[in-house]
C-alpha cells in the first residue's frame, strides 16, 4: 500500500510530462512565428507577381493603337502604385515580425536580399517607363509617388541587412546556448522518462523467495528484502516474462484485467501484460512463486 501511494504521487507529479508540454509550447509557439512569417513573404510575392502583371499589361497598351490606352495606361499604373505600398507595407511588417521573434538564419537573410533585389529592378523598371510617357506626353502623379517610395524602401532594406549582418555573431551564440540548453533538457527528460518506466521481477521457489527476505512471515516485500535479486526491466518493451514452471503464483497485486497467465506448448507458465501503465499502477515491483 505504501508503494502503491508513493507511485501514484509520482505519477500525479510526472516531471517528464510537464517538461514535455513546455517544450511543445516553445515548439508550438515558434511553429506560428514562422507561419506567421512565410504568410508575409507569400503575400509580398504574390504583390510582386500581380506588379508584372500589371507592367505586362501597360507594355501592350503602349504599343496598341487604342484611343483610350492613356485611360488604360494610368489605370495599370495606378494599381502598381496601390500594389507597391502594400508590399512596403508586408515588407515592414515583416522586418518587424524579424524583431520581435528574434528569427535568425542565412535562409531568411537571403530571403530578405532578394526582396531588396527586386525592389531596385521595381525601382529602374518604373524610372524607364516614367521617361517612355513623358516622351508621350502621359505624366501620371501616383508614377512619381511610387518611384520616391521604392528609393525609402531600398534605403530601409539596406540598414536592415547591415544590422542584420552586425547582430549575426550574436544571434550564432545564442543559437549555440539555445541547443546546449535543449540537449541538456532532452538528457534530464530521458532519464527521467527511463526511471518512470522501469520495473523489476522476480521469481522463484517459496525457499529462495525466504532467502532473500522477498517473503517473510506470509508477507511479500518487506523491509529489507535482498532487491539485488531482481531483474530490472523497460515496461513499454519487456510485456512477456517466461516462469519456467508449471505452477505459478502472483504475489504482488496487480489488476486482474491487465494481464494473462497462461502455458506455452511445454506446458509452462508465461505472464503477458496486456496493459503496462494499468498493471504496474499499483507497484513497480512483480514477485512470482513458482515450483
Amino acid at each position: 500500500m505504501t508503494l502503491a501511494g508513493c507511485n501514484s504521487g509520482q505519477k500525479k507529479m510526472n516531471p517528464a510530462d510537464i517538461q514535455n508540454d513546455s517544450l511543445r509550447s516553445v515548439i508550438e509557439a515558434r511553429d506560428n512565428e514562422i507561419n506567421d512569417m512565410m504568410g508575409t513573404l507569400n503575400d509580398i510575392q504574390q504583390g510582386f507577381d500581380e506588379i508584372n502583371a500589371a507592367e505586362n499589361r501597360v507594355s501592350i497598351a503602349k504599343n496598341s493603337e487604342g484611343t483610350d490606352k492613356a485611360t488604360v495606361i494610368k489605370q495599370q499604373v495606378q494599381f502598381i502604385a496601390q500594389r507597391m505600398k502594400e508590399n512596403r507595407e508586408l515588407i515592414a511588417k515583416l522586418q518587424e515580425q524579424l524583431r520581435e521573434t528574434g528569427f535568425k538564419g542565412d535562409q531568411m537573410r537571403k530571403t530578405i536580399e532578394n526582396l531588396q533585389a527586386q525592389l531596385i529592378q521595381k525601382d529602374n523598371d518604373l524610372k524607364k517607363l516614367r521617361a517612355e510617357l513623358q516622351a508621350k506626353n502621359i505624366h501620371i502623379a501616383e508614377l512619381d509617388e511610387t518611384i520616391n517610395g521604392l528609393n525609402s524602401d531600398v534605403a530601409s532594406l539596406n540598414t536592415s541587412v547591415k544590422n542584420l549582418s552586425t547582430d549575426k555573431e550574436k544571434l550564432t551564440n545564442e543559437k549555440q546556448q539555445l541547443q546546449t540548453d535543449n540537449t541538456q533538457k532532452a538528457q534530464t527528460i530521458s532519464q527521467q522518462d527511463k526511471q518512470l518506466n522501469t520495473a523489476w521481477y522476480v521469481f522463484g521457489t517459496k525457499k529462495e523467495l525466504k532467502q532473500n527476505n522477498i517473503l517473510n512471515g506470509g508477507k511479500v516485500l518487506r523491509e529489507g528484502f535482498n532487491r539485488n535479486y531482481f531483474t530490472k526491466i523497460d515496461i513499454r518493451v519487456d510485456k512477456e516474462i517466461k516462469l519456467y514452471s508449471k505452477s505459478a503464483k502472483i504475489l504482488t497485486a496487480h489488476p486482474s484485467g491487465s494481464y494473462t497467465l497462461s502455458k506455452d506448448t511445454n506446458g509452462q507458465y508465461v505472464l503477458r501484460i496486456s496493459d503496462p501503465d494499468s498493471f504496474w499502477s499499483t507497484s513497480k515491483y512483480l514477485v512470482v512463486q513458482v515450483k
